[in-house]
């Protein structure tokens, strides 16, 4: 079936079958946030991004292979309520930014560097801090060599502009500044984005709008 990144809380997740990477989408809890599993097909290795809530749901999704990582996109509680659990239940590694490792729940095995290699068995994400929603949240990047790029942003940017920096200019500012920088400026316009709540787009989907919201402050 073809991938649409359309998800609803309490629903199957959805698909994306890539050359070298299986993403499957679910929603979960009352914040309607995205949890992304990352599965090599060559080894079959997986990695989380986000436990946000749930985690039965998410454990469901893991399955018996369980998964050797969980990625926390930033700091905020909704993305890591299921933390703990998940991680109880797995024995997974956990990753987080390094200037947000502080404001998680559970302990950050890997703080995460801008420029850092994060791996899912033969394939490789790469990490791009981005500044502004929190101090340390980051994006992942998968520049599939089979086709265009795939980004994990967090609540960094969605459908319709940034993530939420609460009326404060200079955190507006700095966010945008780094997702133009190390998303718009450096990618395609089929770059695919998967954020941390709500549907899918594409950088080309956005480009577009990057004069409005800078106009606009939000």
């Amino acid at each position: 079936m073809t991938y649409s990144g359309a998800v609803k809380v309490g629903g199957p997740a959805d698909v994306h079958e890539l050359a070298d990477l299986m993403i499957s989408k679910v929603a979960v809890g009352s914040m309607d946030n995205n949890a992304y599993l990352l599965r090599c097909r060559a080894t079959g290795e997986q990695l989380l991004v986000d436990a946000a809530a749930e985690p039965q749901t998410l454990l469901s999704l893991i399955g018996g292979d369980g998964i050797a990582g969980v990625v926390t996109t930033h700091r905020h509680g909704d993305h890591w309520q299921a933390l703990a659990e998940v991680v109880r239940a797995t024995g997974a590694r956990t990753y987080a930014g390094r200037y947000d490792a502080e404001g998680i729940g559970v302990p950050t095995d890997v703080p995460v560097e801008d420029g850092d290699t994060v791996r899912v068995g033969r394939v490789e994400l790469t990490a791009r801090r981005v500044v502004g929603h929190t101090p340390g949240s980051i994006v992942l990047v998968y520049d599939d060599p089979h086709g265009h790029p795939h980004v994990f942003t967090g609540d960094c940017l969605f459908p319709g502009g940034v993530g939420n920096t609460r009326g404060d200019a200079e955190a507006f500012a700095s966010l945008l500044g780094d997702v133009q920088a190390k998303l718009f400026d450096v990618l395609p316009d089929e770059t695919w984005v998967y954020p941390g709540h709500g549907d899918d787009t594409s950088l080309g989907a956005e480009r577009p709008s990057l004069p409005e919201w800078r106009a606009r402050g939000w």
